[in-house]
């Protein structure tokens, strides 16, 4: 009776929780082993590079064809154009892969198992998140970081820019935070949704499509819904000085931003626990 009883015990005693250190260290191995991730970050991180020095020199090269408005925008904040110029449009890569992170299980079927390893399912997306959004911010402050640092010197011929001067180290760091907030944006999209292509078509419509439709909007109610969209909002923390028209400050705007991406990534850890895989 004794052996019986420790022989059904031990299995039992084996069969425990994966802890939240091997949950992250799950989701590395997932997000690592899948080499079209990675190569889509080292391919943003490339073009960012190439966008910055074809917009920053054909500026430089029409500055005097370019029209006094215009001008007038780059002198006042040099170092949003410069991250503007390749960063910003590569914000498309990191909203399709947030996407994929989570879709992509859902599409091979591999969300049983991870769903089977982790009951209680929040904490699995925990890590994801928590993964994906660090490695977001690594390479996006190294992306920004080079961007600034290519773009500069060649900016420089018609507007004095460097590192030292006030917000420039704010706005560059800023974009690495930025991307990182966006990619956990598009992860609880991609949570939420659980379709690739619908997930996908939703990040890419909150990010291109409603922003200018809300500038059809009337008065000053069109500029405060505009700034209060979360990518609008976010993209503040990247200029180096405010805009005419902006109504929040940078680090204001960045909150925003954030607030939205809880509010989704709250949605999405409910359905994810109610919902069947």
């Amino acid at each position: 009776m004794t052996a019986t009883t420790a022989a059904v015990s031990a299995p039992a005693a084996e069969t425990r929780a994966a802890g939240f250190g091997a949950l992250l260290l799950s989701e590395w191995t997932k997000i690592r082993s899948v080499r079209s991730t990675l190569w889509s970050l080292v391919l943003l991180f490339a073009l960012t590079q190439l966008f910055t020095v074809l917009f920053i020199q054909m500026g430089v090269a029409n500055w005097d064809k370019a029209e006094p408005a215009q001008r007038a925008a780059i002198t006042l904040d040099p170092t949003g154009t410069i991250l503007g110029s390749g960063i910003l449009l590569s914000q498309l890569a990191i909203c399709v892969l947030g996407v994929l992170v989570v879709t992509a299980e859902y599409s091979t079927g591999m969300i049983r198992a991870s769903l089977l390893a982790v009951p209680t399912r929040v904490p699995m997306l925990a890590a994801k998140g928590a993964v994906f959004a660090s490695l977001v911010l690594v390479v996006g402050e190294l992306t920004a970081l080079c961007s600034f640092l290519i773009g500069a010197p060649i900016i420089r011929q018609k507007v004095p820019v460097g590192l030292g001067d006030p917000g420039v180290l704010r706005a560059v760091l800023g974009c690495g935070l930025y991307l990182a907030v966006l990619s956990l944006f598009a992860l609880a999209v991609g949570a939420i949704v659980r379709h690739t292509a619908a997930g996908i078509t939703v990040v890419i419509g909150l990010v291109l499509v409603i922003a200018p439709m809300a500038n059809l909007l009337p008065g000053d109610a069109g500029r405060y819904v505009r700034g209060s969209l979360p990518t609008e909002a976010g993209r503040l923390i990247t200029q180096q000085h405010p805009a005419e028209g902006d109504v929040l400050g940078p680090w204001q705007g960045l909150g925003v931003m954030a607030l939205w991406t809880a509010v989704l990534l709250v949605v999405a850890a409910v359905l994810l626990r109610r919902r069947d895989a």
